[in-house]
């Protein structure tokens, strides 16, 4: 078996099912959050401004994405349905319900009350004054759900904690400014990242071992060589010392070697000649 091949092509095998696992789960993490039903869950991030500069900023990550909703990011100024006679309709329900949108171009955020009427119907209010988004809190529960409301087309829409949304109001109502940002969140995301981190320690760890059967091949390969060339020179030497020990004799006239029909010499396959020296071998 060669060593060499056995050691160096199946770590090499398992290097490159080890790359591609690391490029799955990287393009998994990293996946676009465009699709309706690829994501449900919302991160909703906050930031409170008096006169431009920021006073306060909150998070939370207990959004869900309506299932209706497309899900991406948006980002945008939050408005309340405005006064009418005095009264405000938090819900949103009301026919007379209306927002004070300072511009067409503003992006902006509709944020409503759960109840008194379908999210349709809320987020088709909001729409009709051309929002990039819905936020509905909660009004019973410190929940979400995942809200149905068909036929609302490409507006992005997210239910949030009553806590959430009525911390939210409060800035609201005390004339601050209010700017959301929903981004998706991959529920997955810590799954994902320990993934990787286990992929990236089994990398390290298979670059290790293939890295210490290189040395041990190389240190064995050394060893063998080394090995074999004592071996040679031990054999080369015995052969000497044996040689150095055999008989000689030089042939003279009459001796039997000199004779016509005698053999041929069996290493030099020619006649023996007189004055040769010859050496007498183990079998004569």
């Amino acid at each position: 078996m060669n060593l060499h091949r056995w050691t160096c092509f199946p770590v090499s095998a398992v290097l490159m099912l080890v790359l591609v696992q690391i490029v799955v789960q990287a393009r998994s993490a990293s996946a676009g959050c465009s699709d309706r039903n690829s994501f449900e869950d919302a991160t909703v991030n906050a930031t409170v401004l008096d006169r431009g500069s920021v006073v306060h900023v909150m998070s939370s990550e207990d959004g869900t994405y309506g299932q209706n909703s497309l899900k991406m990011d948006v980002r945008g100024m939050v408005l309340t349905p405005a006064p009418h006679h005095g009264v405000v309709d938090r819900q949103g329900c009301d026919p007379n319900t209306r927002f004070l949108v300072p511009s067409r171009n503003v992006h902006w955020v509709a944020l409503l009350q759960r109840g008194n009427c379908t999210f349709r119907e809320k987020i088709l209010k909001a729409a009709a004054y051309n929002a990039t988004a819905v936020l509905v809190y909660n009004n019973s529960t410190d929940k979400t759900v995942k809200m149905g409301h068909e036929g609302t087309g490409d507006i992005v829409a997210v239910m949030i904690t009553e806590a959430y949304g009525k911390e939210i109001l409060a800035h609201l109502e005390r004339n601050l400014t209010v700017v959301v940002s929903l981004s998706c969140r991959n529920p997955n995301k810590n799954m994902n990242r320990g993934s990787l981190v286990f992929v990236s320690i089994s990398f390290i760890v298979l670059m290790i071992i293939s890295s210490a059967w290189l040395i041990f091949y190389f240190i064995q390969k050394i060893r063998y060589s080394s090995s074999h060339h004592r071996s040679q020179r031990r054999l080369g030497d015995a052969a000497k010392k044996a040689i150095g020990k055999l008989t000689t004799r030089t042939v003279k006239k009459g001796d039997k070697e000199t004779d016509p029909d005698f053999n041929h010499c069996a290493v030099c396959i020619e006649a023996y000649q007189i004055n040769d020296v010859v050496r007498i071998l183990p079998c004569k």
